[in-house]
């Protein structure tokens, strides 16, 4: 370890979460130190917590030779827990639940929308105004003035 090397707060790696979002993670913490090969690959373990350190614990000795092996390695073990990315289409089965208040229903829905990462403007705010309910003031003044775009 460098003489004035302090470990950055990780996340830790339950099993449980999205491996991407956690290797992104710790690559930026370490970006500093990302040319020190070995550095990255002697710190990755502190990021881990149980289930991922048991895994790393019981890799054969001279499987990894670089950062970049042991995060494809790290990816082939916890592939499972990648999330997906939603698509489009399943902006078409939200609705606005009974006693759901418009701004929880609206915050459920642009959770998934940028879950999605964009698409056609057009139909993501047609799907928004499809789950409110019929009788709603908003839904009739949206189908009035159609919007162009979620904004």
């Amino acid at each position: 370890m460098p003489s004035k090397f302090t470990r950055p707060p990780f996340n830790s790696y339950t099993g449980k979460t999205d491996l991407v979002e956690h290797v992104s993670h710790y690559i930026q913490m370490m970006s500093l130190h990302a040319h020190n090969n070995a550095l990255m690959c002697k710190v990755f373990p502190s990021s881990l917590g149980p289930t991922a350190l048991r895994w790393f614990n019981g890799l054969k000795k001279g499987l990894v030779h670089s950062f970049s092996e042991l995060i494809q390695e790290f990816g082939v073990r916890f592939m499972t827990c990648s999330w997906v990315l939603q698509l489009i289409d399943a902006l078409l089965s939200m609705k606005m639940g009974a006693g759901e208040t418009l701004r929880k229903y609206a915050n459920r829905y642009l959770e998934l929308y940028n879950e999605i990462g964009g698409g056609n403007e057009k139909i993501v705010a047609s799907t928004f105004q499809m789950g409110l309910p019929e009788e709603s003031g908003l839904r009739e003044s949206l189908t009035l003035r159609p919007p162009e775009d979620m904004r």
